[in-house]
Formats: structure tokens, C-alpha cells, sequence
């Protein structure tokens, strides 16, 4: 098969939709190299974070106006090379597909990850709103096949926008192979070094922003001898964080992290004592899977899609909201022998392995186009 993606956030975003689209087109490669992968990036790559394969064919804007016009190329002027490069598929990785795609000939698949600027308006600007909503709407109307991360993304996709069911399918995200190794003693040693990190630390990884939620974990630990790692890119959130600290002379227990490489986030991961996810609402949530992989004991949310990715083994918050409930959870791992928790994560996590992903997704392919 020839399979065209819309590789913009392959190569220009570092975190969840650059990482789903990266280890999609990675896991398809390894397992299904006779196929060819078209990756339609619009301008200079800016992320470098994938091992090229010989599949995989590179298509960029050939002329002066597509070039310069690089938005316009993604969002209409590409069909024209989705057509003469004779695709079988083409697959939009992040919730969009180019207007005109259905007189391509071409069979299309999109996937959804989340609907937040639906569920959660306020915490979007209404021109973003409205641009979301008119890119998204046109995806899931003109697309042959919908794929969502998780039920509860489905569900929400049936919810907004009146898509029968049958037309959806569930196949959820993997994550990188760097998460399922494991580091020496010295590397670790090493990572903790360069970031001057305590023996023993609490971990979330996420973009520290409200819907995140990581103020709750800093209120959690105030009165504690608890210590903080957060890692990821900051927003005008995290300085309301920073504040709190100051407020609170918390400086030297939380540790703000950010541009770690994937191996040293790996490693981060098996050093910390537990990981901690209190985000309010996530269309899947990859950071869960990477930390069931790295087997440490993890605490998060109990509604929406967080059981789903987050598995039996783990301890969930009633109110992601109270500091207080999160102390509680914190303590009872800290007091507690977690080993079976953490062999039942393991276990349960498994069904995210690379291979039944990329068998669920070769089969969809095949399907759409009656092989």
C-alpha cells in the first residue's frame, strides 16, 4: 500500500500529537515494510525525532506559492500531490483532512484525539473555537473512516458531532520504544547529576497548564518533606505556580524541568518514586503508558478517559481538585509495598505494545480499501 500522512506535527511538534504521529508511522514501518509512507511535511523540518526508513518518502511544496503559502499547501493545495503521487490512503494524524480531499479519489482516514475546546470552551479563544471546530466538523463528515484514541474521545465525537458510531474505530496510541528500556544506574546517576535532582522526587510530566492540573500536586505537597519534579513546557500557569512556591518558601522541594531528550525523560521516569497525573480531562493521556512501562506506581484521575489508559493496578483521585486527597495518595504509596500494583500495570499495558497496534492499524488500512 501507499499510505500519504500529514506529517506537520511529525516534524514540527515535540510532544502528544508529534510523538502519536511519530511512533504511528515508526510502528507501520517496522512491521509492514513493503508498504510506502508519504510524509507531507509543509515547510523545514524543526524536530528532529524520527529514524527515516527507506519507506518513507518525504513530499514537500514544489512551487513558489506553495512554498510560501505553506498553510494553504497543507489545507487544499496538497490534494493535487496526494493525487499524482496515486495514494491508496491518506491519513490525517491530527484531526484535520485538506478540503477537497473526496475528489482525490484518494480513501481517507482521521484521527481524533480530544474534543476539549468542545467540552472545555472556556479555556479557548473563540476564534480558536470556531477554527477547530470548522477543521474537525470537515474531517469526520468527509473522511471514509474515523479513528478515535479512546472510547471516551467516541463517545464525544457521537456527542458533538452527530457521527453514527459504526463509522468510528478504536485504536489507541502506543508510546516510544525508549520507555520499555531499562537505564543503568550510571546513566541515571548521570541525569540526575546535570538537573541536580534529590534522591527521591514525585513525577508529572505534562505541559503545566490548568487543564493539567499540577498547581493541585504543589498544594499537596506544602506542609510535606515530598519532593516535585515537573516537567514540561510552561505557560503563564506555571508562573502562578512559581508565585505559590515563593508564597510558601517551597524553592528548593519543587523542580521545574523542561527540553529533556527522550532517553533522559525515560530515565527520569524509572528514577522517580511514583508518577502523579491529576489532569481534569485528556482525550487518552500518553504519560500514564509511559509511566506503566517504566514500572512505577502511579496516581490519577478516576473519571473520563483515565481508567482506560491507566489500568486496574492504579490509584485514582475522587477530586483531582483536593490537594488534600492527592496528600493522601501520595502518602499511602510512600507507606505501602506497591510491587503487585505495579506487576498488574505492567501486565495491563501490554495490549499498547507496538505490534497489536500496528497489526489493528494495517488491517484498517486494508479494510477501507476492499484488500
Amino acid at each position: 500500500m501507499k499510505i500519504g500522512y500529514d506529517a506537520k506535527r511529525m516534524f514540527h511538534n515535540n510532544t502528544g500529537l508529534g510523538n502519536y504521529s511519530r511512533d504511528l508511522v515508526r510502528i507501520l514501518a517496522t512491521y509492514y515494510p513493503d508498504n510506502q509512507y508519504y510524509l507531507y511535511n509543509p515547510k523545514p523540518a524543526k524536530v528532529n525525532r524520527i529514524q527515516l526508513s527507506p519507506q518513507m518518502i518525504i513530499n514537500q511544496p514544489k512551487n513558489w506559492l506553495s512554498k510560501k503559502l505553506h498553510f494553504l499547501w497543507r489545507s487544499q493545495f496538497i490534494t493535487k500531490d496526494i493525487k499524482a503521487d496515486q495514494l491508496d490512503i491518506f491519513h490525517g494524524l491530527s484531526g484535520e483532512l485538506p478540503f477537497g480531499i473526496k475528489k482525490t479519489g484518494v480513501k481517507s482516514v482521521v484521527t481524533i484525539h480530544d474534543l476539549i475546546f468542545l467540552r472545555y470552551p472556556e479555556l479557548y479563544k473563540p476564534i480558536d473555537r470556531k477554527f477547530y471546530t470548522l477543521k474537525f466538523k470537515y474531517a469526520v463528515n468527509h473522511a471514509d473512516q474515523i479513528v478515535a484514541i479512546s472510547e471516551q474521545t467516541k463517545q464525544d465525537i457521537v456527542r458533538f458531532f452527530k457521527i453514527k458510531p459504526a463509522k468510528i474505530k478504536v485504536i489507541y496510541q502506543g508510546c516510544h520504544q525508549a520507555f520499555k528500556e531499562t537505564y543503568s544506574d550510571e546513566f541515571k546517576a548521570a541525569i540526575k547529576q546535570k538537573f541536580n535532582l534529590p534522591e527521591n522526587f514525585i513525577l508529572n510530566v505534562g505541559t503545566i497548564e490548568p487543564r493539567k492540573n499540577a498547581f493541585s500536586i504543589v498544594k499537596a505537597i506544602k506542609d510535606t518533606d515530598y519532593q516535585l519534579v515537573l516537567v514540561g513546557r510552561e505557560t503563564a500557569y506555571a508562573q502562578e505556580i512559581k508565585t505559590y512556591i515563593a508564597k510558601h518558601n517551597m524553592q528548593n522541594k519543587v523542580h521545574f524541568l523542561k527540553n529533556l531528550g527522550l532517553k533522559e525523560l525515560a530515565g527520569l521516569y524509572q528514577m522517580a518514586d511514583m508518577f502523579i497525573y491529576p489532569s481534569i480531562f485528556e482525550g487518552f493521556g500518553i504519560p500514564l503508558i509511559e509511566a506503566l512501562y517504566s514500572r512505577i506506581p502511579l496516581i490519577t484521575n478516576s473519571k473520563g478517559v483515565f481508567p482506560e489508559a491507566a489500568g486496574p493496578a492504579a490509584f485514582y483521585l475522587e477530586n483531582v481538585n483536593n490537594p488534600e486527597e492527592i496528600k493522601h495518595k501520595i502518602d499511602e504509596i510512600y507507606q505501602t509495598d506497591t510491587r503487585e500494583r505495579i506487576d498488574t500495570g505492567y501486565a495491563f499495558v501490554q495490549k499498547f505494545n507496538d505490534e497489536k497496534i500496528a497489526v489493528q492499524w494495517q488491517n484498517l488500512y486494508q479494510n477501507i480499501i476492499g484488500k
